[in-house]
């Protein structure tokens, strides 16, 4: 057999026959399978309809388009999607990380239309999007953003900056997060690394500003871009610090005065341990402990990178970057050396780009000032940069406008206050310029800064004698200059020019609010820090004494046209009368009868915390003469301001009096007792003598209530003023309580109601109260009172009685009168049997009308159930019967009524059977 053969046999081929199936393969694959159907219940579906826009396409479309080769298709996603997002804002909250992520992937897009759509929607949702809902995704956004900022392309860069604008104007905190990425990205958007000739190694690399002429705009405009961007960033960073402080006068730390909110303690309260109190041993805002140990912050836990501009070597590394390149900028838009030096005139946009270069500097200051050891930081700073910023910055001082001098050349002096057409304001720029030299300066280095430091001087005193009108940013910058010149030369030769400068600005008329504010509270300061200084040394400025001296006749004028500036007027007022300055306690003393006027004066004008400050006011007053202690009664009666004001008023008048119980020897005639005396009875009475002679011609309901058995008419108060005339009674009762003597002192009381009151035929029901509270809280067994008071007090308690009884149930407001009336009328008769007697007496039934005896019945019975009276109504128990007969009289013939009875039961009760002990009955009518 042949070889052939042999391999023939080894795979022989298989005949299939017609009509027979192919047998199976000893290794197929069984590919058959069985499928079921998934049942999902009806509470997990998922609605599949989403809401579309315009075009018909929901959010997943748009968001899929996002990745389109095509740069319409991405244009007219975006478009989309901003026009379904503000049809649907909900669906913003359901795919905000989608929306997000693909937002920010096209900030890189090559197409600028693509990228400008991007702006715009990032816009929009900003407005929609909180800063706690886009915290988790914003590394994402910020990576994308400082992508766009180092990108290749200069179109790609120039759109980082409107993304950026967008972030800083709706984000500030999140993206001040990362500010060590962006501050380098700054950097390079206006400069390159190369490597320092000077230097023979090369582990120290240097920036130089680099020249693009491929970009649409010139060098210097977009150098101005990237500049406007960093101040707001830096500004950001300085705003979002812990320590957040304004600037000029304010960034100081011994801040000029500032507005502090005390706490209102309620001594009740605070006894019934309702409140509590916490004290701190700084007494400020603030607590501080006193200890050598210092807790370390949770900063110093981060690393250098995440903590930022925050850490003291960043802050270094970064200034030494960006202070060479900003001394490079200035240069070159900095004017010719040749140029003339009067008013060395500037191209508007070279002023912008000075303006920002100051700004970013002095903003990098601010933040050297919130480390621990700022006097370091500026020992550095000064050493390595004075000699630089005098040469470059202080060579052409002061700058100004061309503009500014061809319209102005008549008159120089206030071309500071012009804008140029840009609205760049170049006195700003002169005077942050100002405030960054003068924080380089210090009391050591004076003599060697003595040439730059008088040119600021000179600059800052013409600008606040000029005359010009400015705007608070202005002002705030120049008094944070001027207080920097006073700290560095302290002696009065040189601060006392400084202070007439600013008080010659300050007597201008029609100054804004802002600007009023600032220059109050930079005279405070240095008022302050003047006491302070002159506790050793005497020598006060004439010009702050004279500005002191005019803040009283500012304050009345000013009323209520401005309660702010009010406000600010009467705490420096206040703070200067506690220190016992001559001039302005002279001062509030001529215009005290102005300020405590009860019609038109500050007092009554103002808001209750202002009032409060204004009452204490009066403690410090050198003398408090008749006229104006009665002033201050009216205040306090008139209602305009409320009883716990007036009742700290009186107990301010009492600490001042004669009476106050001083260990000590008070001021002499401070307080004259018989003016003290007048104060406290005008207040008690609650009505002037004009008003109650006015009273006498009323009549009639529903003002006046009257009985036939009484001279007295009583004239019905509105609940107000009756609950705030009682509340201040009650205070005049306890002053009058605590005056040693308490029979003179009822003398003249009673001498005051029987000169003033006793013949009166109307008297207001407040007024008659009063005056039993106070009968009651005088009284002793010394006491004599006259028989015209004991009848004038007979006729105020019966017409109280008959008034209490006759008040319909329906009239709410004068039945809240009824228990402290009633109470003051039962007390009276109480402690005075012959007042009981006397008004048992008047009840002359036989002049009276039917429908008044069962008045005079209940009144009977209800004195007769009383605890209190019931052993003087025993000892007048022939007058109570013969009152009851005489009733009988005039009701005989006809049937008994009910009330009739029960006056019958309660005489045989409490009377005719004479029990011997009284139960404690307190009867409620």
């Amino acid at each position: 057999m042949t070889k052939k053969r042999k391999r023939q046999e080894d795979f022989q081929k298989v005949k299939l026959k017609v009509g027979k199936k192919k047998p199976k393969l000893e290794n197929a694959t069984d590919t058959t399978f069985k499928t079921k159907a998934i049942q999902i219940p009806e509470q997990l579906k998922e609605d599949g309809v989403l809401p579309t826009q315009n075009r018909k396409l929901n959010i997943k479309d748009l968001l899929s388009q996002m990745h389109h080769y095509s740069p319409g298709v991405k244009h007219n996603a975006l478009l989309g999607l901003k026009e379904l997002l503000s049809q649907y804002p909900f669906v913003i909250d359901a795919h905000l990380s989608s929306i997000i992520s693909e937002v920010a992937a096209v900030f890189t897009d090559k197409d600028s239309s693509v990228r400008g759509a991007a702006v715009h929607l990032l816009q929009f949702l900003a407005s929609k999007i909180r800063a706690e809902q886009i915290a988790p995704f914003f590394p994402l956004v910020s990576a994308h953003l400082s992508s766009a900022m180092t990108h290749i392309s200069e179109g790609i860069q120039e759109d980082s900056l409107k993304v950026l604008d967008v972030l800083l104007e709706a984000y500030p905190a999140l993206l001040t997060d990362r500010s060590v990425i962006l501050l380098k990205n700054f950097v390079e958007l206006i400069s390159h690394q190369q490597l320092s000739k000077r230097l023979k190694s090369r582990d120290k690399l240097s920036w130089m500003l680099s020249v693009n002429p491929n970009r649409r705009v010139t060098s210097q405009q977009w150098r101005l871009n990237v500049l406007t961007r960093l101040k707001k960033f830096l500004q950001a960073v300085v705003d979002g610090s812990s320590d957040t402080e304004d600037e000029g006068l304010q960034e100081q730390k011994d801040s000029s005065h500032s507005v502090r909110n005390p706490i209102c303690i309620s001594w009740k309260l605070h006894a019934n341990n309702q409140q509590h109190i916490q004290l701190f041993e700084s007494g400020g805002l603030r607590p501080k402990i006193n200890s050598s140990f210092r807790l370390r912050s949770l900063t110093s836990v981060m690393d250098s990178a995440e903590k930022g501009l925050s850490s003291a070597e960043n802050l270094k590394g970064f200034i030494e970057i960006i202070i060479p390149l900003l001394i490079e900028c200035w240069i070159e838009a900095s004017p010719a050396q040749s140029a003339p030096i009067l008013g060395n005139l500037l191209e508007s946009e070279s002023q912008q780009l000075m303006h920002q270069v100051l700004s970013i500097i002095h903003l990098l200051w601010k933040l050297t000032k919130r480390h621990d050891e700022t006097y370091k930081m500026e020992l550095w700073l000064r050493m390595n940069y004075l000699v630089d910023f005098k040469h470059h910055f202080m060579r052409h001082f002061p700058y100004s406008l061309p503009d500014t001098v061809k319209h102005k050349k008549k008159d120089p002096c206030k071309r500071n206050c012009m804008k140029s057409s840009n609205n760049v304001d170049h006195l700003l720029l002169n005077l942050t310029l100002c405030d960054i030299m003068v924080s380089l300066a210090s009391t050591s280095t004076l003599q060697t800064d003595s040439g730059w430091l008088d040119m600021i001087r000179k600059f800052v005193t013409d600008t606040l004698q000029d005359g010009s009108k400015l705007n608070s940013k202005q002002v705030n910058r120049l008094l944070g200059v001027t207080w920097r010149l006073m700290q560095i030369q302290q002696n009065k030769v040189a601060t006392e020019p400084l202070i007439k400068a600013v008080y010659t600005l300050y007597q201008q008329r029609n100054l804004l609010f802002p600007v009023r504010t600032l220059l109050l509270k930079f005279f405070s300061r240095v008022y302050q820090k003047e006491d302070l200084r002159t506790q050793r040394i005497r020598s006060r400025s004439k010009v702050l004494s004279r500005w002191l001296a005019g803040l009283p006749q500012q304050l009345a004028l000013l009323g209520l046209r401005n309660p702010e500036l009010s406000n600010q007027l009467i705490d420096i007022i206040h703070s200067a009368a506690s220190r016992s300055n001559k001039e302005l306690l002279q001062s509030l003393q001529a215009t005290a009868a102005r300020i405590y006027d009860p019609l038109e004066g500050t007092l009554v004008l103002l808001p209750a915390e202002a009032q409060r400050r204004l009452v204490q006011l009066v403690y410090f007053l050198p003398c408090l003469p008749a006229s104006l202690l009665a002033c201050l009664s009216r205040c306090c009666i008139m209602g305009r301001m409320s009883s716990d004001l007036a009742a700290t008023l009186i107990g301010i008048l009492h600490m001042r009096s004669s009476f106050a119980g001083w260990k000590c020897q008070v001021q002499d005639n401070s307080v004259n007792d018989v003016d003290y005396f007048s104060f406290l009875f005008s207040t008690l009475i609650g009505f002037s003598r004009e008003e109650l002679t006015s009273l006498q011609g009323i009549r009639g309901k529903p003002h006046i209530s009257q009985t036939q058995l009484s001279p007295i008419r009583l004239y019905l108060t509105d609940l107000d003023q009756f609950l705030h005339h009682w509340a201040v009674t009650e205070v005049i009762c306890h002053s009058l309580s605590t005056i040693p003597s308490q029979s003179q002192c009822f003398d003249i009381l009673q001498t005051g109601i029987c000169k003033y009151l006793v013949g009166l035929v109307v008297i207001p029901d407040s007024t008659a109260g009063s005056v039993l509270c106070a009968i009651n809280k005088l009284l002793d067994q010394a006491c004599i009172i006259s028989e015209n008071l004991h009848r004038f007090l007979a006729s105020c308690c019966y017409s109280l009685l008959y008034f209490l009884l006759t008040i319909d149930r329906e009239d709410a407001e004068h039945l809240q009168k009824r228990d402290m009336l009633w109470g003051s009328c039962i007390s009276a008769l109480a402690l005075l049997p012959r007042l009981l007697r006397l008004m048992l007496q008047s009840l002359q039934v036989s002049r009276i009308c039917q429908e008044e005896l069962p008045i005079v019945a209940q009144l009977l019975r209800l004195l007769m159930q009383h605890g209190q009276l019931r052993s003087h109504m025993i000892t007048n128990e022939f007058l109570v019967q013969q009152i009851i007969k005489d009733i009988m009289t005039l009701k005989s013939g006809e049937v008994q009524e009910q009330w009739l009875t029960d006056l019958h039961y309660c005489f045989n009760i409490y009377l005719a059977s004479h029990p011997q002990t009284p139960g404690p009955i307190n009867t409620v009518y």
